[in-house]
């Protein structure tokens, strides 16, 4: 297959992606190589799959829980199940494979091919993204049982943990920081989500920093002092899941945007290239031998922060088409590709096809949570 005329975020010449299964075997200016499946998309803008450092699949099914800001997670976790229980109960009715593949659907289709769902019970596979799992699940220093002793499990090693900390404004938030590195008694790697109490002598101690602002900017009205942290840890970028937070993460990012603590190439980075080293993945760059993970934008976009999910012409992983819109269906029609396995649905004004099905899940779902709201309409 070969993705033709296209700007990388970075270029300025067109480039040609040429793919061989589920890799990129080329990227160049020169002349098309001979393939039967071309695709024009006449200048539009081709960068890496975006990696998601932080959602919990089978979260997003939930509006956002809380009518106030809290000091820290602890308040807000004991608020919404005291105010919110009859709500909380109605989503958990579905089952949670039917919730995880929700949650699937809904990074796919933003543009985010690479998932690092935080869970440590069931381990959800799909054909659609890469769900990662190369890691220890630890939730949070207040709210997992055993922490230490799970922590310090001396047949646990090589993999890091992931654990939720310093995500509060308060004292306490910032001290649980000190308790779990402390409690890190054979210094396992550590990588941290929120650490909105973090201080630069804490990040120096953690493999990286997975930063979710409007999650934290609805808890806390406040969030990680990226600016100064980053000059001591890496930076991953996280949505978490519904229950905080928009499902769009083209929404969070132009958050992050406007605290400006990373510049543009610093966010996408975390994005992309930092998290495919922390994470050991075989994306986040669109060069040869790299994972054909794609995500094409229209070309009318001044800045990519810009973009939203009806201005994706193509989302693909591992060289597998998994969305594309409406402006290249005839292009794929009239080269033979099969459109069968796709949905049809509206995202806002534009129509797109969504590999799976989608509306079967979507009536699955409400068949259970009538009230349920999707951002996708079948079409």
């Amino acid at each position: 297959m070969v993705l033709s005329n296209l700007h990388l975020i970075n270029g300025s010449q067109p480039v040609n992606i040429e793919i061989k299964g589920r890799l990129i075997s080329s990227v160049n200016s020169g002349d098309l190589a001979a393939d039967e499946l071309t695709l024009d998309f006449n200048g539009a803008v081709a960068l890496p799959g975006l990696i998601n450092s932080h959602d919990h699949l089978d979260f997003n099914l939930f509006p956002q829980f809380g009518d106030h800001f809290y000091e820290n997670y602890t308040q807000w976790g004991a608020y919404i199940h005291q105010q919110y229980k009859a709500q909380i109960n109605k989503v958990l009715e579905v089952p949670l494979q039917l919730r995880a593949a929700w949650g699937i659907y809904k990074n796919l289709i933003a543009g985010v091919t690479t998932i690092v769902d935080h869970s440590d019970g069931q381990k959800f596979k799909s054909d659609l993204v890469n769900v990662v799992q190369a890691y220890h699940c630890l939730h949070s220093v207040q709210f997992e049982k055993h922490w230490k002793r799970k922590l310090n499990n001396p047949l646990k090693l090589g993999k890091p943990y992931v654990v939720h900390v310093g995500e509060g404004l308060d004292e306490p938030a910032h001290n649980e920081i000190d308790e779990l590195l402390k409690g890190n008694l054979f210094n396992k790697k550590l990588i941290a989500i929120h650490g909105v109490a973090m201080d630069a002598h804490q990040a120096q101690k953690f493999k990286a920093l997975v930063w979710c602002p409007q999650s934290n900017c609805f808890l806390l009205n406040s969030t990680a002092d990226i600016k100064v942290l980053k000059e001591h840890t890496p930076i991953l970028f996280g949505t978490d899941s519904t229950l905080t937070s928009d499902w769009n993460i083209w929404e969070h990012l132009r958050l992050a945007m406007k605290f400006g603590h990373l510049n543009s190439d610093e966010l996408l980075q975390s994005l992309t290239t930092t998290p495919a080293q922390t994470w050991k993945l075989n994306t986040g760059e669109l060069i040869a031998n790299k994972d054909a993970d794609i995500l094409i934008a229209k070309k009318n976009i001044s800045n990519i922060y810009n973009t939203n999910p009806e201005d994706l012409l193509m989302v693909m992983y591992r060289g597998q088409i998994n969305l594309f819109s409406e402006e290249i269906y005839q292009q794929l029609v009239n080269q033979g590709f099969s459109v069968k396995q796709f949905d049809r649905v509206r995202i806002g004004n534009a129509y797109k096809y969504v590999v799976g099905n989608v509306v079967r899940l979507i009536d699955q779902i409400r068949s259970y949570y009538p009230d349920a709201i999707f951002p996708v309409v079948p079409a």
